[in-house]
């Protein structure tokens, strides 16, 4: 089928080429009159003419194409964002094109260089461990991209970051305010700084309330039941018991409810729980989990005015914004 032309739309409303291309690109010119300008807008129609993106990027520089990679986009998390994002990018003519790295740099890598090659004009990018070299090369090439919620060390660029060492510290906080002596962190094995931070809250307010630093479970991001599983039957088969838990994301959460579930530990008589992150998969559980909430809004709006100062170069200063999550507290820390 032969993709019609701006000439086939000029030709059936018998007006120049250039007149067509005033009226279908919006451009200001008051010789068209508005008699005309309906006329080719109507000729377009009959004919389902489509503007030649390619040409018209070509002209502007510019596909009005944003890439996201995020690091899975299994988790509910990401999937929200992605969603947010699309929808606002919509409203003001841009388009979001979304890849899933699976947590592995290569494919993080390779995921950059095929966003680079369909010409978006910037990236949203969630890193994961060991990506730092994809940000050196982004950084050469002077290519736009900001950090959303995940943070290497090393890498020093504009982002968007949650208050996640504070958001923990109150978590824990309450779980110990609410009676847990002896509670327990379940996290990842990672050198990613957000989810870090997550640990140090955790272990700030231990220090803070004088008590001892229990050993945490640590799971590997490629097998989170079975070290979940694993790590809770070894500490709940202890003398001494944890009777608070914090999970510092919903996929950990998620494993941990079930064997808490399956080996008849009740929640929260035996063990209170806070989960960092919600996720409909708490439904499923008989009593409602407390769990920190992030601002999807703010982050996904963020990112995208973000971004697009960068891209048309109204901020060229690193800038990194912090979002404050929100406790919500439920049946789990009754």
């Amino acid at each position: 089928m032969k993709k019609v032309s701006i000439k086939d739309v000029a030709n059936l409303a018998n007006v120049s080429i250039a007149s067509v291309s005033y009226v279908l690109n919006k451009m200001p010119n008051n010789r068209i009159s508005e008699n005309t300008a309906n006329r080719i807008k109507e000729a377009a129609k009959k004919l389902n003419y489509r503007p030649n993106k390619i040409a018209k990027s070509l002209k502007t520089s510019k596909t009005k194409i944003l890439g996201f990679i995020v690091a899975d986009i299994a988790n509910p998390f990401f999937g929200q964002i992605a969603k947010i994002l699309e929808e606002e990018a919509l409203k003001i003519g841009y388009t979001i094109i979304v890849g899933s790295s699976g947590e592995n740099n290569e494919k993080f890598d390779k995921l950059i260089n095929f966003f680079i090659d369909q010409q978006v004009d910037g990236l949203i990018l969630a890193p994961v461990e060991k990506s730092e070299n994809s940000f050196l090369k982004l950084d050469q090439e002077k290519f736009p991209y900001i950090i959303l919620d995940r943070h290497l060390s090393n890498i020093n660029s504009s982002g968007i970051k949650i208050n996640n060492k504070e958001i923990s510290y109150q978590a824990t906080k309450t779980l110990i305010k609410k009676g847990a002596k002896s509670p327990l962190l379940v996290s990842y094995e990672t050198t990613l700084m957000n989810l870090l931070d997550r640990d140090f809250g955790f272990y700030e307010a231990l220090k803070e309330n004088n008590i001892s630093k229990t050993e945490a479970i640590k799971v590997r991001i490629d097998q989170i039941q079975k070290d979940v599983y694993s790590g809770l039957e070894k500490h709940f088969t202890q003398h001494i018991r944890p009777d608070a838990i914090y999970f510092t994301s919903n996929k950990l959460a998620f494993s941990g409810l079930r064997y808490l579930l399956k080996n008849n530990i009740n929640i929260p008589k035996d063990v209170q729980v806070i989960a960092f992150d919600e996720s409909d998969a708490y439904e499923l559980f008989p009593v409602e989990i407390s769990y920190i909430k992030q601002p999807l809004d703010d982050i996904a709006k963020n990112a995208l005015e973000m971004i697009l100062k960068i891209i048309n170069k109204q901020n060229t200063i690193t800038e990194s914004k912090k979002l404050c999550a929100e406790l919500i507290l439920r049946e789990s820390t009754n």
